[in-house]
């Protein structure tokens, strides 16, 4: 290149750059990007696969607005502008409405405005009988209870998240840009006097195309087949997984596995997890809130007095990731302990209490659901029968009502089923519902604060409202004190201690606001460690989300962490170990990384504005929560959770305006003939250059 082209350079790069930028404006000019969208994605088990995705370029309609049956109609039939791509109130996304559309042919994609509060004839996308097929009850264990036939636990169920889509279904924040895509439609799109509008009307695309396809055994062999023999592999989907999160009272050797002898372990168990029709949207207050909250107030309370005088039976507190999904979390704890690879193994375990949906007692009654299966057997029933009257004598000292359903009534869904697959151990299940769910809003996105009752006054400020004592928090308060002491009790703890054993009713407030209003709170962010503070924070001004999801590359979903890190500054003690001790401690003498966890946590912040970290020794572990089925590479399994959740490339939402058909094939005919004349008129000075161009040439002076 020579000199006078190196003069040129800049100038090209500067035309390039502006060029770029000025494509850039132009499709912000045509295209309005929708940010608070969150799509409905694909899942799959041993047998199918369900959710939805968009084609491989996205899928385009006429934005319609749902919001009479006779704009479902036109949708449906009537309208002369299909595809659509219908935008609906909550109120419309029901089942009725959602299978009309997937047997139509004019529907593109569905967006659901969010909404705050839910019907109040109740709505569930889940199944009426969830986890059906990987509980307990079979043909071979109480049949006459399996498949619900005796209590249908979840009746509002419809069955709505375990439909198949081939369009796109995203969820809208309703906010500023929902009024946006209302202006858009009123402005282009919508009916004068019953008569069709006129083009230009308004348009939307979703971007939601999915890699993985039929099932989870199709997609993990050709996931299998691609990372054999593809240079570049990619995987379709993933085994959907994270971790569990457990404590004991007195620190077991974590780093050997299997039996303990002379020990014996009362465990106390929630779950982690819920989910609703939409990926990553699962608020799960009565589902999963009420529980975790409950159990973490009931280990905070019962951990010194434990310390104090321990009770002769060690007590183990769980909480298991994953239970939406076919048990996945308590499946895999159970399967290790039968294969000896968790810290105890079945024959430690002495009994069990779960705690389930407890959050809408609301003054009423409490039951106590054990297995009438298992029962059966003197020896069990005895046992089962002591942990019932244990019970009872704390909830008549507390002025709680406790009872118990028909003899020969089922479990509800609960991880305590995992552990009777295996042995009859004796345990109870911990309810606000006598037969079937209380909860009318079970793995939906309705399941709300707002509908655990967790509100507050409008005049607070956030730290205010962190402190404030709802009435929900007070009822909690008495359920995990009942848990904390009947737990002791059931340890064989002494009576003389129990009055010792009180929740706090601030610190379950604390835990309500933050796992259901703002995790982005002064209370958590002193919990955390530092780095979960900085960038990429898991604290933000919404709550957790309670969906599994996947587990890449080690990481830890935010809600397991919370729940790690406030369990172990409950249960924990600080010490004097600086970061680097904490961070290393099998340098430190006395201190033992196979009975402990350590953590460095951030503290609370000073007036100044600084906070004084410091290092928490716990005996709070990790286990893993991924079904067995991918640990025996049986994706097709029938004893295990198989679920995976397919992988995909871009999540997009965008509307515009679309011409008529007839300008678009115009400009297209325009197009094409520019193209062609131009192709012309290039061959003509082509091949006349030498006459058109033609220049009196200077002899080159280069010498050689």
């Amino acid at each position: 290149m020579g000199q006078e082209s190196f003069k040129w350079f800049p100038l090209l790069v500067v035309s390039l750059f502006h060029t770029s930028v000025r494509c850039s404006s132009v499709e912000q000019k045509i295209y309005v990007e929708l940010n608070s969208t969150v799509p409905c994605v694909r899942l799959l088990n041993a047998t199918h696969q369900i959710g939805c995705q968009s084609s491989i370029s996205g899928d385009t309609g006429v934005l319609h607005v749902l919001e009479t049956e006779a704009d479902l109609d036109w949708i449906l039939s009537t309208g002369p502008h299909p595809p659509y791509m219908v935008v609906m109130e909550a109120a419309f996304f029901t089942r009725s409405t959602m299978v009309k559309m997937k047997n139509s042919s004019r529907v593109a994609g569905v967006a659901v405005i969010k909404s705050n509060t839910g019907p109040t004839e109740g709505f569930s996308p889940h199944t009426s009988c969830p986890n059906q097929n990987t509980g307990v009850y079979t043909e071979h264990y109480g049949p006459e209870l399996a498949n619900c036939n005796n209590t249908v636990w979840n009746p509002l169920g419809n069955g709505l998240s375990y439909e198949d889509f081939a369009f796109p279904i995203f969820s809208l924040k309703d906010d500023n840009q929902t009024q946006v895509i209302r202006k858009c439609y009123e402005d282009h799109n919508m009916r004068m006097n019953g008569s069709a509008p006129q083009y230009p009307l308004c348009a939307m695309q979703l971007f939601s195309h999915m890699h993985a396809v039929t099932d989870t055994v199709t997609c993990m062999r050709r996931t299998d087949l691609q990372n054999s023999f593809s240079i570049n592999p990619e995987k379709l989907c993933d085994p959907l997984s994270d971790f569990n999160v457990w404590t004991s009272i007195r620190p077991l050797n974590n780093s050997i596995k299997g039996h303990k002898e002379n020990e014996s372990v009362v465990i106390a168990a929630a779950r982690l997890d819920g989910r609703s029709f939409f990926w990553d949207i699962a608020p799960s207050a009565e589902g999963t809130v009420s529980s975790i909250v409950t159990l973490l107030a009931a280990a905070q309370a019962l951990y010194p007095v434990a310390l104090e005088a321990p009770p002769q039976r060690n007590i183990f507190f769980t909480f298991f990731q994953g239970e939406a999904f076919d048990y996945i979390g308590s499946s895999r704890m159970v399967y290790d302990m039968e294969n000896s690879k968790f810290v105890i193994d079945l024959d430690n375990v002495h009994s069990l209490l779960e705690i389930g949906q407890i959050g809408l007692r609301n003054g009423q009654s409490l039951w106590m659901h054990s297995d009438p299966v298992s029962r059966k057997n003197t020896t069990v029933n005895k046992q089962v029968a002591n942990l019932v009257a244990n019970i009872k004598s704390v909830a008549s000292s507390l002025n709680l009502s406790l009872n118990e359903p028909s003899a020969t009534q089922a479990l509800p869904p609960s991880s305590f089923q995992r552990f009777l697959r295996v042995r009859p151990v004796p345990g109870l299940v911990l309810a606000d519902h006598q037969a079937s769910f209380t909860n009318r809003y079970y793995e939906s996105l309705y399941d709300t604060a707002t509908y655990l009752n967790v509100t507050y006054p409008s005049d607070l400020s956030p730290e205010q409202q962190l402190e404030y004592e709802t009435e929900a928090a007070k009822s909690l308060t008495q359920v995990a004190t009942l848990v904390a002491r009947s737990i002791y009790k059931q340890a064989g703890g002494e009576d003389r201690f129990l009055n010792n054993i009180t929740a706090d009713t601030k610190t379950v407030a604390k835990l309500l606001y933050g796992f259901l209003i703002m995790s982005n709170n002064s209370w958590f962010s002193s919990l955390l460690p530092p780095e979960a503070l900085g960038r990429g924070s898991i604290l933000e001004s919404s709550p957790p989300q309670y969906y599994i999801g996947l587990r890449l590359d080690n990481t830890v979903k935010s809600v397991t962490r919370f729940v790690q890190f406030i369990l172990a500054n409950m249960t924990g003690t600080v010490t004097k170990l600086n970061q680097s001790q904490c961070q290393n401690p099998k340098d430190v003498p006395g201190e033992s990384k196979d009975l402990y966890s350590y953590s460095w946590v951030s503290g609370p912040v000073s007036v100044n504005g600084t906070t004084d970290p410091y290092c928490v020794r716990s005996s709070v572990h990790l286990s893993k929560a991924l079904s067995p089925a991918f640990e025996l590479t049986d994706y097709g399994s029938r004893e295990y959770s198989t679920w995976t959740e397919s992988r995909w490339k871009t999540i997009r939402a965008r509307i515009f305006l679309v011409a008529s058909p007839q300008l678009e094939m115009m400009t297209l005919g325009v197009g094409v003939a520019v193209l062609l004349v131009s192709l012309v008129v290039t061959y003509f000075i082509s091949s006349k250059a030498e006459l058109l161009f033609s220049a009196t040439r200077e002899p080159p002076n280069t010498t050689y």
